[in-house]
């Protein structure tokens, strides 16, 4: 039952945050369409990108409220996508959550360690990534009114 509540409640905060974009990237592409569907139950707009490099083309063309970011991928990791959104988008890296099988990997502990971004263990549970995502766009981005965005820098 309470679950159930949770989930109601995330969904009415989601239909709030209606027209906010969500983008998950993320080499599997069936768990990547499984979020994207998920994300649009809840009222969000949601894209999909197979790795960094498709990923970073979707950010630099199209308005991103949010980023869903798996860390292992090819063409480019969720690390090095992470920095090269931060070079060409810095106002994103506030609305960063990486949600990864590795987050006891060597090879990103560091990384994850030295960023603000919120880290979600693979499998996720739903409700917790909603709750994360809502926390992230709660989180005002410098330069950017309430009425609209900003220009990107």
């Amino acid at each position: 039952m309470e679950c159930h509540l949770l989930a109601l409640h995330y969904r009415i905060m989601a239909m709030a945050q209606r027209n906010k974009h969500i983008l998950v990237v993320d080499d599997d592409l069936e768990l990547a369409l499984t979020y994207q569907e998920l994300l649009q139950g809840y009222g969000y707009q949601a894209s999909t990108a197979a790795n960094g490099r498709e990923a970073l083309r979707l950010v630099m063309t199209t308005e991103v409220d949010a980023i869903i970011c798996d860390l292992s991928m090819p063409e480019l990791a969720g690390d090095l996508f992470y920095r090269e959104v931060g070079q060409a988008r810095p106002r994103l890296l506030k609305r960063f959550i990486f949600l990864t099988a590795n987050t006891d990997n060597p090879l990103y502990e560091t990384f994850l360690k030295s960023v603000p971004a919120p880290v979600i263990a693979k499998p996720a549970a739903v409700i917790t990534v909603l709750q994360k995502l809502a926390a992230v766009l709660a989180d005002p981005i410098p330069g950017v009114s309430s009425s609209g965005p900003a220009s990107h820098p």
